[in-house]
């Protein structure tokens, strides 16, 4: 079988070589770009969308990050798998309907029920983020990994400020609306496009099968456990019903996978040297940067001439405004992405992690500290976009190389999920934080967090980023252990 999917991967780099590598590159780059621009489309919009549906309470606005983030933990295992076993052709069209089914209910319902449901269909057809790592392994040869990793480092970097400054100057010019139906409008037109030009090839994997209970089970007890984080101040005791059930599910979850045959993470790639762990740590980035992302989104378009004087703080921006001061993250989103290729591939995997985490515990302290001028996440964000930058491009080169190119699907889906889940913990932690004190928004009945949780959200945020130096650490001095044995 091995020397099956050998032929095949020779074959199709064959016809690979008789074609242009810029359309390929092309549609990979235009589907990270599309799914990244929805995912950072969402802050920036998140006090417009309270206020156009008159949402009481912050953590009933980030729901529909999390349910983004939650969509996307089931797109990123079912879909990349879906490129392993039926095709790569397949698996894109299919994430980018679902971008455009997703983008459409909004549209037409124009409610924050239909938003909701819309977010969780997007967040599923954002897994075509990772499928472009799978299908230029499998068309460029030795260059895929690497050329995979910088088109998804690089464009996700492009697609940063596609999506909070093109977001916001269509909600600023437009309207809401307005907005999802230009949305689905670019969806529809990347699902043809992916039919184009993403190649027709035999599976590269053809027997297995996807494990589709295990992944649905695997989302519902995070989504319990998730709802006690963003719900627990507001339900108070009742909150402990959803995190029972979640440690319950998530308990029994891992034992069945165990005995499952059609696991939802591949048992001996987790068991691989430092898969595990950056698996770990692309968790922990995107809980950085999803807590900076919210923390940033909110406090800069509260208005402080709206609050009582004794409440007043906020930079009172507009979503476009604000998208404008994530720019320098966009900018050196893309710097870490390639300054960190040669390093990893030499095997200094961990010092790049540790470089990483260490940059970004950096700008959330400056953050902590500084963060009621314009200038200040100005200079955050620069900091923030390095530090994630090198965390994401280290992590998925190290899951990627732990596999043979038959499988490039599975190991991009086990580090999304890992990813999805990240920004899903980060949104619900920052969300049960900018809800311990609310304050009201006089002659309205809105309600906005209290100023001082901001820095207490950029601390907490601060130590999960030294976390990764305290994972990595761990899992080295454990792989030693076994040397040794």
């Amino acid at each position: 079988m091995a020397q099956i999917n050998q032929q095949a991967g020779a074959a199709r780099r064959a016809r690979t070589e008789h074609r242009s590598r810029g359309p390929l590159i092309g549609i990979g780059a235009l589907m990270v770009v599309l799914t990244n621009a929805v995912i950072f489309i969402l802050p920036p919009l998140l006090p417009v969308i309270q206020a156009q549906y008159g949402l009481a309470t912050v953590a009933e606005t980030t729901w529909l990050y999390t349910a983004l983030t939650l969509g996307g933990g089931a797109g990123f295992i079912l879909l990349p798998r879906l490129a392993d076993l039926y095709g790569d052709r397949n698996a894109s069209v299919a994430a980018s309907v679902f971008l455009t089914v997703g983008a459409a209910v909004p549209a037409i319902g124009d409610s924050y029920p239909t938003l909701l449901a819309g977010c969780a269909l997007m967040g599923f057809g954002c897994a075509a983020q990772l499928l472009p790592l799978g299908f230029l392994r499998r068309n460029l040869g030795e260059s895929g990994i690497t050329v995979g990793v910088a088109v998804l480092v690089i464009a996700t970097g492009a697609g940063i400020v596609i999506g909070m400054i093109g977001g916001g100057l269509i909600v600023e010019t437009l309207s809401l609306r307005s907005f999802f139906a230009i949305l689905t409008v670019a969806c529809a037109a990347t699902t043809l496009a992916t039919y184009v030009l993403v190649p027709h090839a035999p599976p590269a994997e053809r027997a297995g099968r996807i494990g589709v209970v295990g992944t649905v089970w695997m989302v519902g007890w995070v989504a319990a456990i998730l709802l006690t984080l963003t719900q627990g101040l507001v339900w108070g005791n009742a909150a402990l019903i959803p995190l029972v059930v979640g440690t319950i599910g998530g308990v029994a979850w891992a034992r069945s996978q165990r005995r499952s045959s059609t696991a939802v993470f591949d048992m001996a790639l987790m068991r691989t040297p430092l898969v595990t762990a950056s698996c770990l740590c692309i968790a922990l980035f995107a809980a950085v940067n999803s807590a900076f992302l919210l923390l940033l989104s909110t406090y800069a378009q509260v208005i402080p001439e709206a609050l009582r004087p004794v409440d007043a703080y906020g930079l009172g921006l507009s979503a476009l405004q604000t998208g404008w001061l994530m720019v320098p993250f966009a900018v050196t989103f893309l710097v870490g992405g390639a300054v960190v290729d040669r390093p990893v591939a030499n095997g200094r995997g961990v010092p790049v992690f540790i470089l990483g985490a260490l940059v970004s515990a950096a700008g959330l302290a400056w953050l902590a500290m500084m963060h009621d001028q314009q200038w200040h996440y100005l200079v955050g964000a620069a900091v923030m976009g390095l530090g994630c930058s090198i965390g994401y491009a280290a992590g998925f080169t190290l899951v990627q190389a732990a596999v043979p190119e038959e499988k490039a699907g599975m190991a991009a889906g086990v580090a999304g999920t890992f990813m999805a889940v990240g920004f899903a913990f980060g949104t619900a932690l920052v969300s049960a934080d900018l809800s311990a004190e609310l304050v009201p928004v006089p002659g309205t009945t809105l309600e906005v967090a209290a100023e001082g949780l901001y820095g207490a959200g950029y601390w907490i945020s601060g130590v999960l980023a030294l976390l990764v130096v305290v994972t990595v650490l761990v899992s080295g001095a454990r792989s030693r252990r076994r040397a040794r044995v």
